[in-house]
């Protein structure tokens, strides 16, 4: 924290840059242990939302 910054701000930044890096999302992830099959037809179903989003936006 640089003197004078204030603390939330530094907070906020830290948040940031702690979920782009993506430990949470990758903990939350080996907690159990899914089937390949099962994260490949999550990968689809995220990828045919994300699709459904850009054409709505066109």
């Amino acid at each position: 924290v640089k003197e004078g910054e204030n603390i939330e701000r530094a907070l906020k930044k830290f948040k940031r840059k702690y979920e782009k890096t993506g430990v949470v999302k990758e903990l939350r992830a080996r907690q159990q242990f899914d089937k390949p099959s099962v994260l490949k037809r999550l990968a689809m179903q995220h990828a045919v939302y994300v699709q459904k989003l850009n054409r709505v936006e066109d």
